[in-house]
This record gives C-alpha cells, structure tokens and sequence, in this order.
C-alpha cells in the first residue's frame, strides 16, 4: 500500500463513514425484535475498527515471513490466502469471546449471531477503506477505489463474517467440545473460502472478478438476507409460544398477551403509552417488552433441553426482572384494557 495522502483520507472517512452507516441500520433494523445492549454492538464495531485491524496486521505479517519470506505484503499469496485466514480469524475472535461469560446470555438466536458478526465486520470495513481510499497516487485513483468497495461491495466483509456467526449459532446448540468446534471451524473455513475467492477474483482478470460478484456474492447476499429474515420471524414464534407460560405464571396479563408477540402491535402499544404518560411512559413500556423477549429466550433454551442449573437461575433472575420493570411502568396499569385484536390495537 502506498503512503496515504490527506485528500484521499477525507474522501475515506466521509464516504465510508456514509456506507458503513448503511450497514449498520440494517442490522439494527435486523435486530429489532430483540435489540443487543448498545454497549456490546459498541464494542463489537470498535473491536472490528481497532482489535481486528492490529491482528489481522500482526499475523498477517507473520503469515508473510512464513510462507512468502520475499513478499512485500502484497504479493498473490498475501491476498489470496493470507488476507482471508488472518481476517476472519481476528473477526471472528469476537464472535469467540461472546460465547464466554455473561455475553453468552446475548446470543439466543441466529439473528443475534448474524449481528454481532455484521457490526464486527462492519467496523474492520469501515478502517480498511478508509486505509484502501487515502492510498489513491489522485483524486481518480481514490474515487475509483472508493466505487469499487462501497458501493458495489459494503456487505462484503458482514457476508464473510456471516459464515462464522452461523458457525457459532451452531456450536452453541451441540453439548460436546468437538462439535462444537467442529461447528466453529466450519463456519470459519466457509468464511475463508469466501473471503479468498473474492480477493482471488480480483487477481484473474476483471471478467472473473464481475462474473464472481453476479454469480457468487450476489446470490449468496440474498440468500442472507433470506436467512436474516427467517431468523427474526423464527424469534417472534419464539417468544409466542412462551407468552401462555407466562400469562399461567401471572407475568403478563391476558390483554399484554396479545401486543407483546408482534413487532407491530409492540410499537403500537408503546406509542399508546407515550401518548398517556410521555416518552418516559413509552420507553418504560418498550422495556417491558423487552424484558419479557429476553425471559422468553431463556425458557426455549430449557424447553430445548439446555437447561442446567446456570440457565434455570438465569431464568429466575430474567423473571425478577420482568417484574421490576412492570413496575417501573406504571401506565401498563392504566392501559389495562388495552389489547391487540386482528392485527390492531383496540382499548
């Protein structure tokens, strides 16, 4: 890479800040059902911009004096190969670190796997080509470089990244250590195949390159997008089928049963509340909510038979939490009779 230049800086940070931007909402937009800790999709993004990058710097270096002792860093090999095992084992070392701890608690589903490895990979894009874009010899050289990576591939590194998070949504429902890292380690091969035919496309010829890009990444874009969207749906189900367990344990009330288990009915049913009490009734109620998809999350994971005695006190503790925050909203009080009926609200 050569040395980067301010104008090309500029030209990085504005047009990569706007197109990482617009990856970012759509896996907020992803996670609306069950919305992650803002702290965590943070770390996840500065973890990409900062972590990743260093690491993938570090071992991509060592990477080069191993196998290709001559190269510069960007010889055929270095982008072929080298590239994808360093970066998406620096990405995915984030996906690894949530499955310690009580960040475990977080991933309950396939879409919350998907987003943390969308923003984690959004944040090494961001830094990358700002890097790529301010290393143009012109203004063309950058324009050009700037075209080539926002706008036809801003996903490009979510989609690789896409492979291990479903790696690691896999690993997490198998009880032995050898599946499970046989989980991981073929979600992290998939993202390195994927990641290396991108880069070696590029090193063939440009009709390879576009041919890869219409038949290859396009396809396997939507079929993500396809899988996002199932997901989510599949998080709605969830949370449906355990709303009669909590209506029987005195959780939530006959009327709450029917708005809690849509998106739609869950957005009209905060909005009533900001319209009696303010948008501190609204947010009290949106926490509710939310609270409420989070013990739901824990019960499937017992009636999935991965109960043990950590998830069974995480479930008490989810349900404490459920009733403090019905008390931290007091208007549920006086929406009592609100309800959702035939897909609209009705009080």
């Amino acid at each position: 890479m050569t040395a980067l230049n301010p104008v090309g800086a500029a030209i990085g940070f504005v047009m990569s800040t706007v197109a990482i931007a617009v990856v970012v909402l759509a896996y907020l937009w992803l996670d609306r059902w069950e919305p992650e800790p803002l702290r965590l999709l943070i770390f996840a993004f500065l973890w990409g911009a900062s972590v990743a990058v260093v690491l993938s710097l570090v071992l991509g270096a060592i990477f080069e004096a191993v196998l290709d002792p001559g190269g510069d860093g960007t010889s055929a090999v270095s982008t072929w190969l080298g590239a994808p095992l360093v970066e998406e084992a620096a990405k995915g070392a984030f996906l690894l670190l949530m499955m310690t701890g009580r960040r475990r608690n977080e991933l309950n589903s396939l879409t919350d796997c998907l987003v943390y490895a969308g923003i984690v990979a959004a944040g090494f894009t961001w830094l990358e080509d700002i890097l790529y874009i301010s290393a143009g010899e012109s203004l063309g050289d950058s324009l050009a470089t700037a075209a080539m990576r926002l706008v036809m591939a801003p996903f490009a590194h979510s989609l690789f990244t896409t492979m291990f998070g479903i790696g690691v949504y896999y690993a997490l429902h198998r009880r032995g250590a050898g599946a499970k890292f046989g989980c991981i380690l073929l979600g992290y091969g998939a993202a390195v195949f994927m990641h290396a035919l991108w880069n070696g496309s590029s090193l063939l010829s440009w009709q390879f390159y576009f041919a890869v890009y219409l038949l290859w990444m396009v396809p396997i874009f939507a079929l993500a997008i396809a899988l996002g969207v199932t997901s989510r749906r599949r998080e709605q189900q969830i949370v449906a089928a355990k709303l009669p367990g909590m209506l029987a344990a005195g959780l939530v009330t006959p009327n709450e049963a029917t708005w809690l288990g849509s998106i739609g009915a869950r957005k009209s049913a905060v909005t009533e509340a900001s319209r009696l009490g303010g948008r501190a009734a609204g947010k009290a109620v949106k926490d509710f909510a939310a609270q409420v998809v989070e013990l739901a999350f824990v019960r499937d994971r017992i009636d999935r038979g991965f109960g043990d005695p950590r998830v069974f006190a995480l479930q008490n503790e989810e349900a404490y939490w459920v009733g403090a925050a019905r008390a931290g909203a007091p208007v549920l009080h006086t929406m009592a009779g609100y309800r959702a009926m035939g897909g609209r609200p009705r009080r």
